[in-house]
């Protein structure tokens, strides 16, 4: 997959088996930001680092690294932090869970040595070394006792359930009480399928609002229960830029500069990736353009005709009250809000910065802009259908997900 994601689910003190990357992984970035920053909400701060920004100022390498994927091992824990996950828009596409008979896994639990000098971990039945010097100095590490491991498998057992509702639809349980070459194997077969989509129609889903209406975590959602592509049009003509390519060398200056990047360059790209294989077997929801009746005009030309248009609404005062109080703390890169999310702590609050974007005269400006805008384009879509953007997130996605699921609008014929 271009994009992948994948959530490992264990239980503790899981089958002498781990799933690595050779190039640098999420996981491994993610706790070296925590033994760093040390912060007070290690799971929200984890959010954070996963989340897909498209913020100005985001490092280049958060682009690389969104494009390879991630692998999440041990979380979430429980279905309080799956929906967690879930409504910040962090959607893993394969969810894998190692399971064996409590048994084998304390008798793992107990076996485990280390090597106080390599820090090496062994085992005296599946791994143990065949150098004397290394045996005679393996030392017992302080792991959990055998009643301790037997309460936290009784948690997990407890929690798996309601993980286990939240990702049935992507989730695959495999036994790791065999050969760790077999679970490789099996774990490698099921990533590297491409799930079919649910919708009973390939969806071409646009999404059209003002910012701070909750577009992008909407499509998370969709993209997610659909299996559909999501596809920013800001995130994309920056990761065209991140990649070198030669229509990202043409639009670099003007995103260096906060220039709108010409039309024309903008469809090379859209069309580009809305007409690649993964768009067009799966269907997709696009976000971010068109932004007037001309961009949708050329959509047209390129035969790019979403089936199903959206437009969020949202008060000026909601939206100034969502964007204009959100803040970023420079240190750690968390995000907070003013009222919904404050900082937990006086010294982080009096640290906190703000996206100049989000600054009220910006705002302003980027409303002005869309305001000038949509009654045209409402007037192109004359079947789009209108979304109260004020209210619970997931209320939003039950209403949007049920205007999707209802057969596809038929033109009238004019009678002759």
């Amino acid at each position: 997959n271009r994009h992948s994601r994948k959530c490992f689910k264990l239980p503790p003190s899981p089958p002498y088996f781990s799933c690595r990357r050779k190039t640098s992984t999420v996981t491994k970035n993610m706790l070296e930001e925590l033994l760093i920053h040390k912060p007070d909400d290690p799971i929200q701060y984890m959010i954070n680092h996963l989340k897909q920004n498209n913020d100005d100022g985001e490092e280049a390498k958060m682009y690389k690294e969104r494009k390879q994927g991630w692998i999440l091992e041990g979380f979430p824990e429980n279905q309080e932090q799956a929906w967690m996950l879930q409504s910040s828009g962090i959607i893993p596409r394969h969810v894998v869970v190692l399971y064996a008979p409590d048994t084998v896994l304390i008798e793992r639990n107990s076996g485990k040595r280390l090597d106080p000098f390599t820090e090496e971990v062994y085992h005296t039945t599946f791994d143990w070394p065949s150098d004397p010097l290394i045996q005679q100095r393996l030392v017992k590490p302080e792991d959990l006792s055998e009643q301790e491991m037997s309460k936290k498998l009784l948690e997990y057992h407890r929690n798996l359930p309601g993980v286990f509702q939240i990702y049935q639809k992507v989730l695959k349980s495999i036994n790791a009480d065999q050969p760790s070459m077999d679970v490789l194997s099996q774990v490698l077969t099921y990533v590297q399928t491409r799930h079919r989509s649910a919708a009973p129609f390939t969806p071409r889903i646009l999404f059209c609002g003002p910012p701070g209406s909750g577009k992008s975590l909407q499509a998370a959602l969709i993209a997610q229960k659909y299996s559909v592509v999501n596809i920013c049009c800001g995130q994309l003509l920056k990761e065209a830029v991140a990649d070198k390519t030669k229509l990202g060398e043409l639009i670099k200056p003007y995103i260096d500069n906060g220039y709108p990047v010409p039309d024309n360059l903008v469809m090379k790209i859209l069309a580009k990736r809305l007409n690649a294989l993964d768009c067009m077997t799966n269907g997709w929801v696009l976000y971010g353009f068109p932004r007037d009746i001309e961009q949708g005009e050329q959509l047209q030309k390129s035969h790019i005709i979403p089936n199903r248009v959206f437009f969020f609404n949202l008060s000026y005062e909601s939206i100034m009250e969502r964007l204009s109080q959100r803040r970023i703390d420079p240190v750690t890169g968390e995000r907070y809000h003013m009222t919904f999310r404050p900082a937990p702590a006086p010294e982080i609050q009096v640290r906190l910065r703000q996206n100049p974007r989000d600054k009220e005269e910006n705002i302003e400006k980027r409303l002005e802009t869309y305001y000038r805008n949509v009654k045209e384009l409402e007037d192109f879509y004359e079947d789009a259908i209108y979304v109260n953007a004020d209210q619970d997130p997931h209320v939003v996605f039950e209403f949007i997900e049920s205007c999707i699921i209802k057969p596809l609008p038929c033109k009238k014929l004019k009678s002759l």
